[in-house]
């Protein structure tokens, strides 16, 4: 799956979650830019973005995630 790939099936996981069909994903993309993007919702987005794409993160790789490129970059890594 290419980085493409990735954003095209993640950006519909972000207008889902956010209900918001205007969210455009960057890899510069973090939370602060996104309305509502809260430690729930974040919560909802991951969970979302495993079912999607039928992959588990562990804690550890979630909590260095700076911003969606590198989100994006580990779900590639995990999809292969």
């Amino acid at each position: 799956m290419t980085e493409a790939d990735v954003y095209a099936a993640l950006t519909p996981v972000f207008h889902d979650v956010f209900d918001d069909d205007s969210i455009v994903l960057s890899p510069e993309t973090t939370a602060d830019q996104i309305e509502g993007w809260d430690s729930q919702t974040h919560v909802i987005l991951i969970v979302a973005a495993e079912q999607r794409f039928g992959i588990k993160f562990r804690t550890a790789e979630l909590e260095s995630l700076k911003n969606v490129g590198h989100f994006a970059s580990l779900i590639q890594q995990k999809v292969h």
